[in-house]
């Protein structure tokens, strides 16, 4: 099976008319097209947005706003390493939440327990596999009581959304990628949604070494002009994108894997998986396989991360590539 980047042809035009603009006008960085993608994911999302070079680059600046440094972030195990190791890299220690079998994302029962055993500062949901955790509602209840601050890694929910509402809406900050697997791509690039202006604020400046005071102790994470460029166009086609998957699963996929994900009412999953509870030949392997509290070797039990690491699958389902 091969991989297919979610790119439609008929766009390269666009993208070349735009980076032919940007080599002669040659403002490769922090120009129009940055601010365009920023305004466009803004009005998409409904949030304030600023774009980073990666999903790291966000994350690192959601630890250093929130003063979590030396404090505990709790995150599920059922997730790609980038979230704990960036977590672990920020200066904050990470531990563990057990998932539910049905969505693979964060159980709340276990958040509770863990809130009360490492009183964490902060913690990280994951929205796994293009749909949004099914328990958000609960989880970002759960953590205004508590005076937690609510971090949604967005990673694979581009396009999604719940009675209208989008991933990284219902925490403090959320958190896209555009890595080269994701259901939109720029090859490298992510950016922070929120409805925190302090925040949007703190990120831009941290993102260019705390320009132009230099207040912000920050790093270069900035996106490039073609990047971002790439990124307009991208987002453009998104909704697209969407309806083309949806549409494919409903029509192809629903009626010959009856044991799959089942969704909420109302939530419209952006399908960067389709995940099924049944072996099936042609798969394109799992969400994950190896949960990340046995690489960073924590040793209370997760039984539902294990139980989900062994029995789920994903069916190809790529916009205009080849399926099954």
């Amino acid at each position: 099976m091969r991989f297919t980047i979610g790119f439609d042809l008929d766009d390269k035009k666009k993208v070349f008319e735009c980076w032919d603009e940007i080599i002669t006008t040659h403002k490769w960085s922090e120009g129009k097209y940055t601010e365009q993608f920023e305004e466009k994911w803004s009005r998409y999302h409904n949030l304030d947005s600023v774009s980073f070079v990666n999903w790291t680059g966000a994350a690192l600046a959601v630890i250093e706003f929130f003063k979590l440094k030396g404090e505990v972030i709790l995150c599920p195990s059922n997730t790609f390493m980038a979230t704990p190791l960036c977590i672990i890299n920020g200066g904050a220690k990470v531990e563990f939440v057990d998932c539910n079998r049905d969505d693979l994302c964060m159980d709340v029962v276990d958040l509770k327990k863990k809130i009360e055993k490492f009183k964490p500062k902060a913690v990280c949901v994951v929205h796994i596999g293009g749909h949004i955790a099914f328990q958000i509602k609960e989880i970002a209840k759960l953590c205004k009581e508590k005076n937690i601050v609510l971090i949604e890694d967005c990673a694979h929910t581009h396009g999604a959304s719940w009675d209208g509402v989008r991933a990284g809406a219902y925490g403090d900050v959320g958190l896209y990628s555009f890595y080269a697997t994701k259901t939109i791509s720029t090859g490298e690039g992510g950016m922070l949604v929120t409805k925190n202006k302090a925040l949007v604020e703190f990120a831009r400046k941290f993102r260019n070494y705390g320009k132009f005071d230099y207040v912000v102790q920050g790093i270069n994470a900035r996106m490039s002009e073609f990047t971002a460029a790439l990124g307009c166009v991208q987002i453009d086609r998104l909704d697209d994108i969407i309806r083309w998957k949806n549409e494919y699963a409903k029509k192809h996929l629903d009626p010959k894997y009856p044991k799959r994900m089942i969704f909420p009412k109302g939530m419209i999953s952006g399908l960067y998986k389709y995940i099924v509870f049944d072996p099936i030949e042609k798969s394109t392997g799992k969400v994950y396989d190896q949960p990340c509290h046995h690489f960073i070797k924590r040793d209370y039990p997760l039984p539902n991360t294990d139980w989900v690491a062994q029995n789920h699958w994903c069916v190809p389902l790529y916009y205009k590539g080849e399926e099954l």
